[in-house]
């Protein structure tokens, strides 16, 4: 496997007028992003509004972002409940060049089953064509994947790392002290970014990526080398991020927007942020000197 950039932002989706995928518009977020010399991308993560895909658009989503930016590493969400659906997906990513595939614990008839989310995983790390990263995000999924678990799995040869969403340092060490050296967890919390790392965490793979790469992949870096030295841009990048995920993924997007990135609109039944929020964003980009 490629060597994981310790920073890779968990990209947004852009869609067009018509509903579907915008390839061109996602293409020229990544082609712009690589300029600014992060070395690689998460799409069709959770922040992707990868729960909300159609078959065939995982590939293009790869597919584009690979000929944007051909040395980059690509990792594509999958959420999925089966082990079935799942392996589709895993082959769209891999049809369309991605480097490795991070799979979000399923969330509905296994939930809270060690044994069924420990046969989920092992059946697909099997069978896959390319390496997989677990997906721990209790939000999301309605149920923590325990530490325990997750050292277990980090075992098998082709399951390689994982990022937690959770927002907790704590989780990053115990996972660790079960796993081996060479196992990546990403923090996927950007409160939680210096913090993680100096618990043994890897880097970040974060939603604030979309409007903050550069402060992101600073703090992931630096935390890398002391978490002292972070404390002020993790401060910074907590502040803005705090401002405006606190509205959500449409939120979010919005952003990606205001620093020029393209996005469209959200899928149903998302919805579109009030003009309120679209207010606090703006002022908080602003603040922070990360607007268009």
């Amino acid at each position: 496997m490629r060597t994981l950039p310790t920073y890779m932002p968990a990209l947004v989706t852009p869609y067009l007028r018509s509903g579907g995928i915008d390839p061109e518009g996602h293409a020229a977020n990544v082609n712009r992003i690589a300029g600014e010399g992060i070395k690689g991308f998460v799409v069709a993560g959770s922040t992707g509004e990868g729960p909300y895909l159609e078959p065939g658009e995982r590939s293009a989503l790869c597919s584009s972002a690979r000929t944007a930016a051909p040395k980059a590493f690509v990792m594509c969400g999958v959420a999925a409940e089966s082990v079935r659906q799942a392996m589709t997906q895993i082959g769209e990513a891999a049809d369309g060049g991605a480097d490795a595939a991070l799979v979000l614990t399923p969330g509905s008839l296994a939930r809270g089953r060690v044994d069924l989310i420990s046969g989920f995983y092992r059946a697909i790390a099997d069978a896959a064509p390319i390496p997989i990263l677990m997906y721990a995000f209790t939000r999301v999924a309605g149920w923590e994947m325990p530490t325990d678990l997750a050292a277990a799995l980090s075992a098998h040869q082709n399951i390689v790392g994982m990022k937690d969403s959770n927002g907790n340092p704590a989780r990053v060490s115990a996972v660790m002290a079960g796993a081996p050296s060479d196992f990546a967890i990403f923090a996927g919390a950007t409160a939680a970014v210096s913090l993680s790392v100096a618990a043994g965490g890897y880097g970040s793979i974060t939603a604030s990526g979309n409007y903050a790469w550069k402060l992101n992949a600073s703090v992931a870096a630096t935390a890398r080398r002391s978490w002292k030295s972070a404390v002020a841009q993790q401060a910074a990048l907590s502040t803005v991020a705090a401002a405006i995920e606190r509205y959500g993924l449409p939120a979010t997007k919005h952003a990606a927007g205001l620093t020029g990135l393209a996005t469209g609109p959200v899928r149903k039944p998302l919805a579109p942020p009030s003009a309120k929020v679209r207010a606090v964003v703006a002022a908080a980009l602003d603040a922070a000197g990360l607007g268009a």
